[in-house]
């Protein structure tokens, strides 16, 4: 099974998924994160984005490389990951689809407000980066995300409520 964490910068992921990973029985986390590290060191370079997820191989890598690690461990991984495009979400859970791996979907939410501070106060300097996703977030919070996944909403949560929220969820 895969526990998937989604949501975007500043909603609890990393933090979250190390504390749900803790309990889960037998499970792992895995950041697909690292497999757009790895696309992202070929050289020479792949075509220019300003995202890993807009390269296919990344959909298609994030799939077979939590089906292998699945048929190699067993278990559960849990994988805190933002996909905020629906066409990605739905090639990633089709394929896991494909080879019969159940996902549970969570995404851990929070107000644009509370995402911001949380952003800024993360570094001296706030992650452009980071920041750019508030608006993309929002918007597929709106349309397409909250129909796909159980929300956790971490405005007021630590993360330690929003993961023990998810473990009992999985477990029911």
């Amino acid at each position: 099974m895969i526990v998937w964490l989604n949501g975007t910068h500043g909603a609890g992921k990393t933090t979250t998924s190390a504390l749900v990973q803790q309990l889960i029985p037998d499970s792992r986390v895995f950041d697909a994160e690292k497999v757009g590290e790895t696309l992202m060191d070929i050289t020479p370079g792949l075509p220019a984005t300003d995202n890993f997820q807009h390269w296919p191989p990344w959909r298609q890598l994030v799939v077979e490389t939590a089906r292998r690690v699945l048929d190699y461990t067993g278990g559960t991984l849990v994988m805190p990951m933002t996909v905020l495009v629906e066409q990605y979400w739905r090639e990633i859970s089709t394929g896991l689809a494909h080879h019969a791996i159940p996902v549970r979907h969570f995404v851990l939410h929070a107000d644009q407000d509370t995402l911001r501070r949380r952003i800024e106060g993360e570094h001296p300097t706030p992650s452009p980066f980071r920041l750019k996703y508030l608006e993309p977030y929002a918007e597929a919070a709106r349309t397409w995300l909250r129909d796909e996944a159980e929300v956790i909403d971490t405005t007021h949560l630590m993360p330690a409520q929003a993961a023990l929220q998810i473990a009992k969820a999985i477990k029911s």
